[in-house]
């Protein structure tokens, strides 16, 4: 056995030139793009413009072009755009290979602000280019320290859709990766002087390992109004918050419903959907997606909007699911006309007809059509409303279906949804809970909360939810059942969901049941309150201001001495406080100091983080030196420079400061242009002679950048040569201690911790 494995591991290709050398489709060269189920299919229904298919299958086996999104809501992403402008995309326009000129990026022309771009450069042409290496490694290297994010265009969508304001209590359902709930985390903080918006982001995957990539993604933007949780969807816990001393339920101002699904619009990256793809994917999800959207639906609050999004073309797992659920919410529910949002964006509308057909190629149109002994894979729900009348009002041809073609990306399904009312179940189920109650009570003598099984079945279907009788639980198994489960299940469903999916019976959560917490480990959090020690020598050491939210503060741990201390808004302590025990959070606010094993001599014991300075430097009011463009690339490129390296207005600051944690604060000049026009606040340290920053090296990276100075790196070494033998820049000569201060931060899990030698030992991993 071990012989075999052995010498398998000797054919395959080692390193990862192998796989990029093979560019577009590595790995994938045995698999076909042929399925003549998936293109009968899709002739049938319809969905494609009378003399376009050909092009629409033509486009679906082409590779997808690479797209990037620039962080909105930094200030400095209109720096990062005139860098990419002025030293990349026009360069690129230049460069010859294989004696064929490239192309430079295009904008997304319905993307606002030119925020998003799009290029056909496939990894293996990047690498026969040193200039397009170095726009590589930029991309690499901004992408992550947060300030950009590479999406597919088409997953860009929703959340534009969903029309954020910094007030918005937000919920992300089926969050994981995460690179939507970056959007609505970048839109909540779209304007930089507010520290902490009043509406946060509660990003929630089923998928317990799913939840540290959400964690990686959130970390990158550094948010205090970001929290991820751990749940099934389909039965999300209802949270419970504090207002005007009364404890009300939770409302979402906005929902985004990405459910999981077949996955028929990312062939085009995903290349083994082609063999796999097959009529029942869609069967087995139509449900689960339905009782997703049903869940969503019943936190969403009066006015708000909810956005359902697929990356299928399939109508069961489209409009079939809109159209359920228009129905089941008996004129609660109507599709917003979306049409205008996003002008340059071209789509198809939804369709009102479509038909079924099982992997054998049975054809259906109606649910009367379909044998009894197929009842339990086929519902009624799956297909289109009877009444002409009634399908006319739902206005499916609001929904939004964008094909390949037509723009060059991947396939996708959007409909916008506005609640007008209460959904009509929770209604009625408040009547009818008292009524059970009451009987049981006098029956037995129970408590009225204590309702029977049989009790439970008698109440409508989705009972709960707004504000009644709410599921929770949705626990990931475990181990290697789990494993050899999920191989085949479609993709991005998990073993929970697709079990769940194939159970026929009410939609939305089932009864209420005590959450299990398998595999769910994390350290809890604890607020510190006012009068807590840590905070005597902080506010003297610092100057915290009187209104420094000191309630917001936490800690990860019951016990022994605070290592890190984290914030977060003041909506989301709410939240944390009044459900620990009911859902399972994974990560949540963000690090605004760290201990420091030297700080008590320096009068305090714990540094400031560069991951919360933004959060946390309004409050702070002295240990601040404002400093110059030439004092930042000093700072940034020698690991230790004397004080009397700095410019003179920062040396005199520096000299009336003790030793310890420090701000340094650079404030744009607008009479200079040729200097970055974005503030910049970073972490340092003020020693006895010298001063050093305590920035991670991507971050480094990101502002020499910003000021103009090119930092590159061999893959496996420090500071990239030309082939000529010469430097890029003066600056990288002496780049050597930011590049392995960079690679302990990275081993260590932690951005900040490891700038400092003597800092005590960070806890490893993303949610620390």
């Amino acid at each position: 056995m071990g012989k075999r494995a052995r010498q398998r591991q000797k054919n395959q290709p080692t390193g990862r030139d192998d796989r990029d050398n093979a560019g577009w489709g590595a790995g994938y060269a045995d698999i076909v793009k042929e399925n003549k189920l998936f293109e009968h299919y899709y002739k049938e229904q319809g969905l494609v413009p009378d003399g376009e298919f050909e092009q629409f299958m033509d486009a679906m086996r082409e590779p997808l072009p690479a797209t990037i999104r620039i962080t909105g809501y930094k200030s400095h992403a209109k720096e990062i755009l005139h860098c990419l402008k002025e030293k990349y995309f026009k360069d690129i326009q230049e460069v010859e290979i294989d004696g064929q000129k490239m192309e430079a990026p295009q904008p997304l022309s319905w993307y606002p602000d030119e925020q998003a771009w799009h290029t056909n450069m496939s990894r293996k042409i990047i690498r026969k280019s040193p200039l397009l290496e170095k726009f590589h490694q930029f991309l690499v290297s901004e992408t992550e320290s947060g300030n950009i994010s590479r999406q597919e265009a088409v997953s860009m969508i929703p959340p534009l859709l969903m029309k954020i304001e910094s007030h918005n209590k937000i919920l992300d359902m089926c969050a994981a990766p995460g690179s939507k709930t970056a959007q609505l985390i970048e839109m909540l903080h779209a304007d930089m002087e507010v520290p902490f918006p009043e509406g946060f982001v509660i990003a929630n995957d089923v998928d317990n390992k799913r939840c540290y990539l959400l964690v990686h993604q959130a970390k990158r933007l550094n948010s205090p109004c970001i929290m991820v949780i751990n749940h099934d969807a389909s039965c999300i816990p209802t949270l419970h918050v504090q207002s005007d001393g009364k404890r009300d339920i939770l409302f979402y101002d906005r929902i985004l419903c990405d459910v999981p699904c077949s996955g028929d619009g990312t062939m085009r990256k995903n290349i083994d959907v082609w063999k796999k793809w097959t009529t029942s994917n869609s069967l087995h999800l139509h449900g689960l997606q339905l009782r997703i959207a049903v869940r969503g639906v019943e936190q969403l609050a009066v006015g708000g909007r909810m956005v359902y999004s697929t990356c299928s073309l399939n109508p069961i797992e489209d409009e079939a699911v809109i159209a359920a659920l228009l129905e089941k919410s008996e004129g609660a529910l109507e599709l917003a006309d979306s049409s205008a949002d996003l002008p340059g964006l071209k789509w198809m509308p939804g369709v009102t007809s479509w038909k079924l057909m099982t992997k054998d190629g049975q054809w259906f149109s109606d649910f009367s059509e379909v044998p009894s002994c197929r009842h339990t894979q086929i519902r009624p729900t799956m297909f289109p409303p009877k009444d002409p009348e009634k399908l006319a009002g739902m206005h499916l041809e609001r929904c939004m279906r964008i094909l390949p073609h037509h723009q060059n990306t991947g396939g996708f399904f959007v409909a916008v949804l506005v609640k007008k009312a209460p959904m009509p179940w929770n209604k009625r189920y408040s009547k009818l809970r008292k009524d059970v109650s009451s009987s049981s009570t006098a029956q037995t003598g129970s408590s009225p909360a204590a309702t029977t099984p049989a009790d439970a079945a008698r109440l409508p279907e989705s009972a709960g939810g707004e504000g009644e009788g709410e599921g929770e639980g949705g626990v990931v198994a475990e181990g290697k059942a789990e494993e050899e489960a999920e191989e085949e299940a479609p993709k991005g469903v998990s073993l929970a969901q697709e079990t769940s999916a194939k159970q026929e019976g009410v939609c939305g959560p089932p009864p209420s049941k005590k959450m299990k917490l398998f595999g769910y480990k994390e350290d809890p959090f604890v607020f510190l309150t006012e009068e807590d020690p840590v905070f005597t020598t902080i506010q003297s050491f610092y100057d915290l201001s009187p209104n420094f939210p000191k309630l917001n503060v936490l800690t990860r741990t019951h016990e022994g001495k605070k290592r890190h201390l984290y914030m977060v808004s003041k909506e989301l302590r709410n939240v944390l406080l009044n459900n620990s025990e009911r859902m399972k959070v994974i990560n949540t606010g963000v690090k605004v100091w760290s201990r420091n094993s030297d700080g008590e001599e320096f009068g305090c014991a714990f540094r400031l983080a560069q991951e919360g300075i933004y959060t946390l430097q309004p409050y702070i009011r002295s240990r601040m030196i404002m400093v110059s463009v030439e004092d930042i690339k000093v700072l940034l490129t020698q690991e230790n420079p004397f004080l009397s390296k700095l410019e003179e207005h920062a040396h005199a600051q520096a000299k009336k400061i003790g030793m310890g944690s420090i701000v340094l604060k650079y404030i744009p000049n607008p009479n200079n242009p040729e200097e970055p026009q974005c503030p910049i606040q970073l972490c340092g340290w003020r020693g006895k002679t010298s001063i050093r920053a305590f920035v991670p090296r991507n971050e480094r990276f990101h502002y020499l950048r910003m000021l103009g100075v090119e930092v590159f790196r061999e893959k496996q070494g420090v500071g990239q040569k030309q082939k000529d033998g010469q430097k890029e820049g003066k600056e990288e000569v002496e780049d050597g201690a930011m590049e392995n201060e960079g690679e302990l931060d990275l081993e260590n899990g932690d951005k900040n911790g490891s700038s400092e030698p003597k800092s005590e030992g960070d806890k490893q991993g993303t949610s620390s």
